[in-house]
């Protein structure tokens, strides 16, 4: 009897320890729920993302929960109903000004640019006196007081008081720009690229306004947003989330086919819509950061505290809290 019931318990061992090889890797995903905005462009890299089981790859099963603003984000955020958001690091070292442990890693180097008609006379900044100019975001928008810092520098002009800014959505915005009820418009990086296929121009970027400002390197003004105490308890996690990520930019920066598999997604109305989104969504990745970016925001910090003052930054004040970035997981530092 003995010996008759051994080669049966092999057997059973064997098919036990076969379902537990595959069983086990589900439970060791571990489950990370990231908020997105539910049109915007983070969800053409999450969708990459998922179909390539990147984040199964990466030892995370990732939970998306779409929302419907920004402020809806640093809510869940704060709230604990996510874990991890897509916002900018001005709001990080508000936060931890105010006794929050927030922290970012770099997500898109992809800003805005001021778009305008090519017939429309505007050829530098004073050229934006007395126009109609629409500005994305609101008056303690980013993009718009370093803009305002630039005009002011170069051109000794107070956009607020000498142009008209007119704060809107960006989609009425755009619509306002193509009907002729406005001379220029300062909108994110996805909805000029609309405006440019649309036969505008970009008169100034984003990019080129940092550096007029005197700041001589690439600066992500947004990225993945966690709690710093959370990704401590949960390195690996937050190692996998990031790495997964990165993996998806690296599709979507070198793939068509991927983003032609997006398209449905991109609501583009146009080839050239679509080849304008594509490009741009591909410009904005960043492949290097370092020491010198850290540098380069920290000077763009000191830049927005003069221009934005408590509105923009509560009680966070220069130099920038050298924790604002997340130290635990690495891009290679860019090229002097």
């Amino acid at each position: 009897m003995h010996h008759s019931l051994r080669p049966w318990l092999i057997r059973c061992a064997t098919l036990l320890s076969l379902l537990a090889g595959l069983v086990s890797p589900a439970f060791a995903l571990e489950k990370v729920r990231v908020g997105v905005l539910e049109f915007g462009t983070v969800n053409w890299e999450m969708d990459t993302l998922k179909y390539h089981k990147l984040d199964e790859q990466n030892g995370i099963e990732l939970d998306i929960m779409p929302l419907a603003s920004a402020d809806a984000s640093t809510v869940a955020l704060q709230g604990g109903a996510v874990d991890i958001i897509v916002s900018d690091w001005v709001w990080v070292a508000r936060q931890r000004a105010a006794g929050q442990d927030y922290t970012l890693f770099p997500y898109s180097n992809a800003v805005g640019a001021v778009m305008v008609k090519p017939d429309s006379g505007i050829k530098t900044l004073a050229d934006l006196k007395g126009k109609k100019l629409g500005v994305a975001g609101g008056p303690s928008d980013k993009s718009w007081l370093l803009l305002r810092a630039y005009a002011k520098q170069t051109a000794g002009l107070d956009l607020q008081a000498e142009a008209e800014p007119q704060f809107a959505a960006p989609p009425l915005l755009n619509e306002l720009m193509q009907r002729g009820d406005l001379d220029a418009v300062l909108n994110f990086w996805h909805y000029a690229a609309r405006l440019q296929a649309a036969g505008m121009q970009p008169f100034i970027t984003v990019p080129d306004v940092v550096k007029g400002l005197g700041i001589d390197s690439e600066l992500p003004l947004v990225g993945w947003v966690f709690s710093e105490k959370w990704a401590n308890g949960h390195p690996d996690i937050v190692k996998g989330f990031l790495s997964a990520d990165y993996a998806a930019k690296q599709i979507l920066k070198e793939s068509d086919t991927e983003w032609e598999r997006l398209r449905p997604r991109m609501k583009a109305e146009s080839d050239t819509i679509f080849t304008q989104l594509r490009d741009g969504f591909r410009a904005g990745i960043p492949i290097c950061f370092g020491d010198r970016e850290k540098q380069a925001a920290a000077n763009t910090f000191k830049i927005l505290a003069e221009t934005g003052g408590e509105t923009l930054l509560g009680t966070a004040k220069p130099p920038l809290d050298n924790q604002v970035f997340w130290s635990g997981f690495g891009l290679p530092a860019c090229a002097e």
